[in-house]
């Protein structure tokens, strides 16, 4: 499939007209079965990019602006081609071993009662694939999606206890969840057309790791894996290590504000 993406960012620092430095983590990478046709970033003021990669392996624009205005608005765009590996993760970069990925973090605790949850949607399952779909599925079942919301929130048990979740809300939980079971889970950022769309937006998901196979995604919205409709950009532990945009600017705090 070919998608289409265009992503505009506004940051907002609380003190204008001093210089800021920001990480951009809005380029997606070629693997096995997904391939960049072409893409771009810009900005709407005198700014530096620089490319790198950051300790995951995500590949991160360096943005510098010398004389901040109040609202620098970022936009990415391009075309991805994508391919149907029902979730199956091959040709990535890979820096870390998949055991880091069983980590806990303030945004990702083992909440007993998601622990609990994962533990009864799993019962039967036979090996950890078929628990990992099996959790995926109840997820699905269990919470209406919430796809409009933009603020991430952190407090997984306070969700867990609510109806309804953004994507970023179920792939944390799934990765509370997938770990809970001994499994090695990961926060997944990038860009879906879901539906009928045939552009990309903003999604999240989630990835587990199982002998043998490698790393599988698994999006709780959909009760499915990824399939050719998604675009994969950046992985961590959680949403704070694979944001969009992340940083400080050298004279206050950047707040990110994303829209399609």
């Amino acid at each position: 499939m070919r998608i289409a993406i265009e992503h505009h960012l506004a940051c907002r620092p609380r003190v204008a007209g001093g210089p800021m430095v920001q990480m951009l983590r809005l380029t997606p990478e070629n693997h096995d079965d997904q391939t960049v046709a072409h893409w771009r970033i810009d900005v709407d003021c005198d700014a530096r990019l620089r490319a790198s990669h950051d300790g995951f392996g995500n590949a991160v624009t360096m943005l510098y602006v010398e004389d901040t205005p109040e609202v620098v608005t970022i936009t990415a765009t391009g075309e991805v081609l994508t391919s149907d590996a029902h979730g199956l993760i091959h040709g990535a970069t890979e820096t870390l071993p998949p055991p880091l990925f069983l980590r806990m973090t303030d945004a990702t605790p083992a909440d007993p009662v998601i622990v609990g949850f994962a533990a009864e949607a799993t019962q039967g399952a036979e090996g950890p694939l078929a628990a990992l779909h099996a959790l995926n599925a109840a997820l699905k079942a269990r919470f209406d999606v919430d796809f409009e919301a933009r603020v991430v929130r952190l407090d997984v048990a306070r969700i867990f206890a609510e109806n309804r979740a953004t994507p970023c809300d179920l792939a944390h939980i799934f990765c509370v969840a997938a770990r809970s079971l001994g499994i090695p889970a990961r926060y997944v950022s990038g860009y879906a057309a879901l539906g009928s769309a045939e552009h990309g937006s903003p999604h999240c998901w989630a990835e587990a790791h199982v002998e043998g196979p490698g790393w599988i995604g698994f999006d709780p919205c959909t009760g499915l894996s990824p399939q050719d409709r998604h675009v994969r950009v950046a992985v961590a532990l959680d949403a704070t290590g694979a944001a969009a945009v992340a940083g400080e600017p050298w004279g206050g705090l950047a707040v990110p504000n994303a829209a399609q």
